[in-house]
């Protein structure tokens, strides 16, 4: 986190009154990829997290992967755990002759609230409803042994920092961002995260969406816009987002991370330092606005109540 006091990007609003902030970094760039808006410190490093998946999934295409559509998408997916989503998991650790223990993410319950309510009453407890395959990371990690089994690299290591695969996620991280990668640590479902700046995340974002179509990168951003339930869930921000703005390419990330961009090249990366999630939302459809974007699905990102006596008495929004 900067030194400096960062700004406020977002205010809680209850009754009328303002008490609470939300502050962090932001940055905008144009579709010539010049700066059009900078708030707080974009060029401090910090760590993405599940922002770096599209990545992630190119440098396994770069690898030699060979995966298009639904399967992609949820490669580079934070998905909800709904069944469907689970299912497509099932299905490509079998096509590519691999099993669920293989999987090296956490048991974990679906993000989706109402499936881990009806896991935890099928299972009998929250704790027997945990599974791998429900960790919203889980497609991510089959397409990394995919991808593993299909180049001859080891299967067990496969989250080690100096694998084959994990030094290839890296260039293309760096690649990608024009960043160089200025440290490594381990996200939460075991795999390295790599830390570059908002601004270098921004530019990633820009490069998939201008990306030539059948390049690794060009693969994932079209799959991402065509199955975007995929890539999070029906009740989700991203998917929301690139189902309504055509082009767009969007992808969360913990501890309140966003990154998108448009089809012409402008783009957007921010971090909530607190990492308040209900604060994402509102500063996601705000700078949606700022560049442009005119979609009654903004409405509905932005929304963010705050409840009071069982009713609505105020909102999380946007402070710039």
């Amino acid at each position: 986190m900067p030194s400096e006091i960062p700004p406020v990007l977002a205010e809680v609003v209850r009754s009328g009154f303002v008490e609470g902030h939300h502050r962090g970094s932001l940055i905008v760039l144009a579709a010539d990829g010049s700066v059009e808006l900078s708030m707080g410190d974009p060029d401090a490093p910090f760590f993405p997290r599940s922002s770096n998946k599209p990545v992630q999934a190119a440098a396994m295409l770069r690898a030699g992967l060979e995966l298009s559509g639904p399967r992609l998408a949820i490669a580079s997916a934070s998905h909800s755990g709904e069944p469907f989503h689970q299912e497509l998991v099932r299905k490509m650790l079998a096509e590519h002759g691999l099993t669920e223990d293989l999987l090296q993410c956490p048991p974990e319950l679906p993000l989706d609230q109402g499936e881990a309510t009806r896991a935890t009453i099928s299972a009998g407890s929250g704790e027997a409803a945990r599974s791998r395959v429900a960790m919203n990371c889980s497609g991510k990690h089959a397409a990394m042994l995919a991808t593993c089994a299909a180049a001859g690299w080891p299967l067990e290591t496969y989250l080690e920092p100096d694998h084959p695969l994990q030094k290839l996620i890296a260039e293309t991280l760096e690649s990608l961002s024009g960043d160089r990668v200025s440290h490594v640590g381990t996200d939460g479902c075991g795999a390295p995260l790599m830390a570059i700046t908002p601004a270098g995340l921004a530019r990633v974002f820009r490069n998939l969406a201008l990306a030539p179509a059948g390049s690794p990168e060009g693969r994932v951003a079209e799959a991402m816009r065509a199955h975007p339930e995929y890539v999070a869930g029906t009740q989700r921000i991203d998917t929301w987002l690139m189902s309504e703005v055509p082009g767009a390419v969007a992808k969360v990330g913990a501890e309140s991370v966003q990154a998108a961009a448009l089809p012409d090249g402008r783009a957007l990366a921010f971090k909530i330092y607190d990492g308040g999630n209900r604060a994402v939302g509102p500063v996601l459809a705000r700078t949606l606005a700022l560049l442009g974007v005119n979609s009654p699905v903004l409405e509905r990102i932005a929304d963010s109540p705050l409840m009071g006596g069982g009713r609505r008495v105020g909102e999380v929004r946007a402070a710039f």
